[in-house]
């Protein structure tokens, strides 16, 4: 016998001593009140209670012989398990340790819970697994789990001994072995323990979860663990690591659990993973032991979540901009409306007429109203643009007086053209939009520093090998002209700088700005094929950086637009049909071309200006028409009426943009195009150039 084996034997031995003692001294004294009796009975009494004694002498004899079985049995496992290099330990029903080999004593030293010790790293609550496993045991003899985390691995045996002893074995083992109970079982705050999903799924590359009805985590495996916990184990409830985008998880749970509904998947965000990111839960209801689980099947739905919020954000914004462009032509109307009435009647009043302030002031204030529209349609990318082939360095050095006027003393402007020796920075574009782009940014940058700084604006020509992700956006390989504009201002906050380009968003006050600066800047510069981006920090200041596709020195300069014929024509000599539904816009074009000494013919709609046109008598030089209206729009009518007169010249007049028209106006032969709001002037020139 080896001297761990008898020291064990004999720590064993230290409780026989006890128990036979209290056995001799109990029949000792059994004996002595049988022969002097029992006090205050005589000895009649202590005859009769002589029976009862020796009984129960009887009884505690029969204790201590079987305790002293129990000793042997006990010493009987320790010999077994003294050499084994596994740490095992012997306990009661209780979980009272009664004795461990000296494995366990080197690896858990004389703590009186050396299970719950060797678990802890692996479950939240060793209780309760223990307890499963016991259980397990009374009724099959054995039970025994294998335990998986980033600690490592370990497989918990344990055997019934005898009545109220148990016999653990605690084994590191290889992760890659088979039959593995992975999946680091979990246990709520109940103490309920259950692992419901199986040793065999710990590797597949699948998340998975197990819940109790209630919520409480009962299972997660390696994918699922490192997903939402960091790799490590924690108590946790359902709506704790879930948070949904409608209705309360829990009702869904409850749902589920309850078999109210049949399951299904829910997109939720994942609350340890940020504003962006999502998991699609998939929960399935189903009976493991008699008990209610659930089964969360989880997946990462952070880029269909994305997708789906650009499409959302990419519809909102062309309803906004459908509304804007709506809202713009209706404007268009009334401006025109107003501001040739104006004309009308500035014609007959000089500088020296007492109304004539007034009158500027109409005329004056209706032109910042289009102006005003004109940001509309910039942001629903539906104004008219007029590009043409730019180089930038030129354009802010034409643009650098009209900036400086526009800063504060405290405030500086820097060019900078770091590029230049790579060669110009050319692009197509707008001037005038291009240089309404840059005041805006400019003009924000100065709002944002109100206590001085410096505003930089640099150029520079740069070729993109591979395409750049960016806010949602991917700009294609190629070259571009780079324009960026920065400020050391006090930044933009993150939850706001996502909706900068949004119309009327402004985190000015009251009456400081309408909100429409960026978006207009955004309109612009995407309807011109280029890529706006927004970078900032609060207390760090922003930088904005605009990506234009470059021309190139050798691209061919569009050609010049033919000068209008200015061939005046006497009265009489030239007739018009003009075909506007809004009655106000009808009354003064028709009252400003019969002013130039043209014939007018008028008409409220498309099919009443093909009814005026069934006399075939009538010879009509040019149609004059609106082109959305209700019934027949202007391109369609206008193609009817010239199949019978092809030779009459076409002029279409809109509040909108020209490129809505352009798919139409192509098939119009002899068409040009008139926006609205336009002066009497403009009006009467353009009719003017059809003749000649």
């Amino acid at each position: 016998m080896s001297h761990s084996v008898a020291k064990g034997l004999a720590a064993i031995g230290q409780e026989a001593p006890v128990g036979l003692g209290v056995i001799a001294g109990t029949g000792l004294a059994f004996v002595g009140f049988t022969v002097v009796g029992w006090p205050g009975f005589g000895p009649i009494a202590g005859a009769a209670g002589l029976a009862v004694l020796l009984l129960a002498a009887a009884l505690v004899a029969l204790a201590g012989y079987y305790e002293l079985d129990r000793l042997e049995e006990d010493a009987r496992t320790f010999r077994l398990t003294a050499e084994d290099p596994a740490p095992c330990l012997a306990t009661d029903a209780s979980g009272q340790v009664l004795f461990r080999n000296p494995s366990a004593t080197r690896s858990y030293g004389t703590t009186p819970n050396p299970l719950g010790q060797a678990l802890g790293r692996f479950v939240i609550d060793p209780s309760a697994l223990l307890i499963r496993l016991q259980r397990q045991a009374e009724v099959e003899g054995t039970a025994q789990t294998d335990l998986t985390s980033r600690h490592g691995a370990l497989r918990v045996s344990v055997h019934r001994a005898g009545p109220e002893r148990y016999l653990w074995r605690i084994a590191d083992f290889p992760t890659t072995g088979a039959g593995a109970e992975t999946g680091s079982p979990v246990a709520g705050p109940t103490g309920d323990h259950s692992p419901s999903v199986s040793g065999d799924l710990e590797d597949v590359p699948v998340a998975l979860m197990t819940f109790g009805p209630d919520g409480v985590l009962r299972n997660a495996n390696r994918a699922a663990r490192d997903m939402l916990m960091d790799g490590m184990l924690r108590p946790a409830m359902f709506h704790e690591l879930f948070e949904a985008l409608g209705r309360p998880v829990s009702d869904w749970l409850s749902d589920v659990a309850s078999g109210r509904i049949p399951g299904g998947n829910e997109v939720l965000r994942a609350r340890n993973g940020g504003d962006e990111a999502f998991l699609q839960v998939t929960l399935h209801r189903f009976m493991d032991a008699g008990r209610v689980s659930l089964l969360a099947v989880l997946n990462d739905a952070t880029r269909l979540k994305t997708l789906e919020a650009q499409f959302a954000q990419s519809q909102k914004m062309q309803a906004i901009g459908q509304l804007a462009g709506g809202i713009a032509h209706d404007f268009n109307n009334l401006l025109t409306a107003i501001s040739g009435h104006c004309d009308l009647l500035l014609l007959r009043h000089g500088r020296d007429a007492p109304d004539f302030a007034d009158l500027e002031q109409i005329r004056q204030n209706s032109n910042r109203a289009a102006a005003l529209v004109g940001q509309l349609l910039a942001f629903s990318r539906k104004q008219t643009l007029k590009p043409e082939r730019l180089d930038v360095e030129d354009v802010l050095g034409d643009l650098t007086h009209l900036l400086n006027r526009l800063l504060v003393e405290k405030v500086d402007l820097r060019l900078s053209h770091p590029g230049r020796e790579a060669g110009p920075c050319l692009i197509r574009a707008d001037r005038r939009q291009l240089e309404q782009v840059l005041v805006n940014l400019v003009v924000n940058a100065r709002d944002a520093m109100p206590e001085g700084g410096l505003i930089t604006i640099e150029t520079t020509a740069l070729t993109l090998t591979e395409g750049l992700e960016r806010d949602r956006a991917t700009v294609p390989p190629g070259d571009y002209c780079l324009i960026r504009v920065t400020d050391s201002g006090i930044g933009i906050a993150p939850e706001n700088l996502r909706k900068i380009f949004e119309p009327f968003f402004t985190t000015k006050r009251p009456g400081e700005g309408t909100g429409l600066g960026l978006s207009m800047a955004y309109g612009i510069v995407k309807q011109s094929g280029g890529f706006i981006f927004a970078t900032s920090e609060p207390g760090k200041g922003s930088i904005f950086e605009l990506y234009f596709p470059a021309a190139g020195p050798d691209m061919a300069a569009p050609a010049p637009p033919p000068e209008p014929r200015r061939t005046l024509v006497r009265q009489g000599d030239g007739v018009v049909l003009l075909v506007e539904d809004e009655a106000p816009v009808r009354a003064f074009a028709s009252r400003a071309l019969r002013l130039r000494g043209y014939t007018v013919l008028e008409a409220a709609s498309g099919e009443e200006a093909l009814e005026v046109l069934q006399d075939q008598s009538l010879e009509v030089d040019v149609f004059v028409s609106d082109v959305v209206m209700p019934g027949l729009d202007g391109p369609a009518w206008v193609r009817q009426a010239l199949q019978d007169r092809p030779e009459v010249r076409v002029i279409f007049m809109s509040g909108y943009a020209e490129d809505a028209l352009a798919e139409d106006q192509a098939r119009v032969p002899n068409a040009v195009f008139l926006p609205k709001p336009f002066s009497l002037n403009d009006l009467t020139a353009t009719v003017q150039a059809q003749f000649g």
